[in-house]
């Protein structure tokens, strides 16, 4: 059963959060995932609406898990941290 990472992103020093975002597909991709939504244009409906969010489609729970506990994403984390306020949650599909 695929399983997706959701991100709501507000990215406070765009500068620095280039420098984490352009990795992220690349690596992603090693874990067998797929980007959905990255970015891009959003209307808000309802609710507070962050400044970004991501989408990234993996093959099952435990292979979105390895991916986000890999030492390959764990070192480009810390850029996320420092550049960003994120909401991420792994969400099993149907």
């Amino acid at each position: 059963m695929p399983a997706y990472i959701i991100a709501r992103i507000d990215v406070t020093d765009p500068d620095e959060y280039v420098a984490y975002a352009s990795q992220t597909v690349a690596l992603a991709e090693r874990f067998g995932g797929r980007f959905l939504v990255k970015g891009g244009e959003q209307t808000a409906l309802e609710g507070n609406c962050p400044d970004r969010h991501v989408v990234i489609e993996f093959p099952d729970r435990q292979t979105a898990l390895d991916w986000y506990n890999s030492d390959e994403y764990r070192r480009i984390l810390p850029i996320a941290l420092s550049s960003s306020e994120r909401d991420i949650v792994v969400v099993d599909g149907i």
